[in-house]
């Protein structure tokens, strides 16, 4: 059968229950998923005096064909793009700057020094998300960076996230949708502190000097992302959970939640609908952690799943934005960004095509045994022919034929670098 023949016979069981699946793929193409650039270079970036990953940050691998210049890191997004259907957004760090072979401090930076993002994102219609990158850095060597007890230190890493901010907002301004400028900082220490206080102080009086500037909404968004601990801060993390989602809650921050950044019994799915109660937005960056935030590339497993469900059956789609954080450089760069860009928007489509309403419905009502055997029988709905079909009309390729476009690429661009 093909494409179009599966989708209609799928589509048929899906409107037994009175799931409009039209509307649930013009409500899937509404939705931009923030994808990370740093999967295409492992993290390094391109400033002139590029430093050692640190900070708890660890990449594994060395396949061949890693970016090393802005140009090949867009081509390569450019082409994992082409396979991913819909309408994205690129999330950058602050050190992948182009600062034409000039050394620029990350507190000086500007935001000429990303006019090639936005002319590229312009031409793509993309928009533009970012982040101050406060890790792999000499003044970070210690594990602090805003929670540091020297004033010096503490003042640099203040302006960067200054600067930063109004990167995002020309980002804004710009491409004509609000930048979502994230701060997450690697501070802790290795073993029991003998004060936990005074560095969250630090931390707070740090955050307030950086957000005492107001700017426009439309144009930028400020978000604080936690850790319960890293590599070199097992035992203390200064932005733990509590902290940021206090201090976003009392400033009108967003509140950004990693998958990777709990203890492994937590899920984040379980926290999105408090967290919505209280607030009018949160952010994501959605990761695979395997016993530890390892950040492997998303593949569609049962979290994920259960994170798309809280959105859909929320209506929380304008409310959470969704970014990716993954860096895998054991297998194809290019390969990781699609396959994990497609399951997470796969696990969106999935949780769109479930009646969200009966199963509530039976929830109140205590029919218990209904409520499960429907869940359990709408895993096997032939969802996998209302993606195909969904692929189709974005014009991308259907199923895994798209690993051959990215087998091609290798051999004629990524090889030859």
């Amino acid at each position: 059968m093909s494409v179009k023949a599966n989708f209609e016979a799928a589509k048929a069981d899906y409107e037994k229950w009175g799931i409009d699946v039209e509307k649930a793929l013009e409500t899937l193409k509404k939705v931009p998923i923030s994808i990370h650039c740093w999967q295409g270079d492992d993290v390094t970036g391109f400033e002139v005096n590029q430093r050692e990953l640190s900070g708890g940050i660890d990449v594994t691998g060395n396949y061949p064909g890693k970016a090393t210049t802005p140009e090949q890191l867009r081509m390569d997004l450019d082409k994992a793009l082409s396979l991913i259907p819909g309408k994205h957004r690129i999330n950058l760090h602050a050190i992948y700057a182009e600062t034409d072979g000039v050394e620029v401090e990350r507190d000086e930076l500007k935001p000429e020094h990303f006019a090639n993002w936005v002319k590229w994102a312009k031409e793509n219609g993309l928009g533009l998300d970012f982040n101050p990158t406060l890790f792999s850095h000499e003044k970070a060597a210690d594990g602090l960076t805003l929670a540091h007890p020297d004033e010096e230190i503490r003042k640099f890493w203040v302006d960067h996230c200054k600067v930063s901010r109004k990167i995002g907002e020309y980002f804004g301004k710009e491409l004509g949708t609000p930048s979502l400028t994230n701060v997450w900082i690697p501070d802790g220490y290795k073993d029991i502190p003998s004060d936990r206080l005074t560095p969250r102080k630090r931390l707070k009086d740090a955050l307030d000097e950086i957000f005492a500037e107001e700017i426009d909404e439309k144009y930028n968004l400020d978000a604080v992302e936690s850790k319960v601990f890293g590599i070199g801060s097992e035992s203390y993390v200064v932005g733990s959970h509590e902290f940021y989602l206090s201090y976003a809650l009392q400033n009108n921050k967003l509140c950004l939640l990693d998958t990777g950044h709990y203890h492994p019994t937590e899920t984040v799915s379980n926290k999105i609908s408090s967290m919505l109660l209280f607030s009018e937005k949160l952010a994501l960056h959605v990761s695979r952690p395997v016993r530890w935030d390892s950040d492997h590339v998303v593949i569609l497993d049962d979290e994920l799943k259960e994170i798309a469900l809280e959105i859909v059956r929320n209506d929380a789609l304008d409310r959470v934005i969704i970014g990716l954080d993954f860096f895998d450089a054991s297998i194809n760069r290019v390969a990781a960004w699609t396959i994990g860009t497609r399951n997470m928007i796969k696990s969106l489509l999935y949780a769109l095509l479930i009646p969200n309403d009966k199963l509530k419905q039976l929830q109140d009502e205590g029919n218990f045994t209904e409520r499960l055997a429907l869940l359990e029988e709408f895993k096997t709905y032939p969802f996998g022919a209302i993606w195909d079909y969904y692929c189709e009309q974005m014009g991308v390729p259907v199923k895994e034929t798209w690993l051959e476009e990215v087998k091609s690429y290798e051999q004629e661009v990524l090889l030859k670098r």
